[in-house]
């Protein structure tokens, strides 16, 4: 029996070129269809300061605080007409509301007169932030005239005081 011998055996080489196209390849196409976080809004929160694990002294703020209260509700028209309302569907209120705005002591009704002690205000302090309080009874439109008098007026840093209704005493 004759015996075989053994060739010297050579080493196998390996392509890399395949590997490292493939390689390529995954990596540009995760980079394609990557998505990043995008931020479609700030939101400005004040949280506290004084609880929590890192607790520091939170600053004390000065805030010019305005306040909405509803003199006289009026009368409840419908929405496109001069007619009163039914009682179904949507209403608007009529010119006879009367809405009282009060900026620190001072009070007024006339929202003209409001913008100009804003101005005031701001140009004394520009500084000072704002708190809006819109008491029971308030309406967006009213809430929205005040924020428009002070954005007017220079005022950014402006906030909103929440109203808890659950904490409302019902009658009875």
């Amino acid at each position: 029996m004759k015996r075989r011998r053994r060739k010297a055996e050579e080493p196998i080489k390996g392509d890399m070129t395949p590997m490292i196209d493939v390689t390529f390849q995954l990596l540009i196409f995760f980079m394609l269809t990557i998505k990043f976080k995008t931020l479609e809004g700030k939101l400005s929160a004040y949280l506290p300061k004084d609880v929590g694990v890192n607790t520091t002294q939170a600053e004390p703020k000065e805030k010019l605080e305005i306040k909405l209260k509803v003199i006289a509700e009026g009368t409840k028209l419908m929405p496109r007409h001069n007619l009163l309302w039914t009682g179904e569907g949507a209403f608007r209120y009529g010119p006879d509301r009367v809405v009282q705005y009060s900026v620190g002591p001072r009070t007024t009704r006339d929202l003209k007169e409001l913008a100009k002690r804003l101005q005031e205000l701001f140009q004394a302090n520009p500084e000072q932030p704002v708190t809006l309080d819109a008491l029971p009874g308030i309406v967006y439109d009213d809430v929205v005239q005040v924020l428009d008098q002070a954005i007017n007026a220079g005022y950014r840093d402006i906030t909103f005081v929440g109203y808890d209704i659950s904490k409302e005493q019902k009658p009875g």
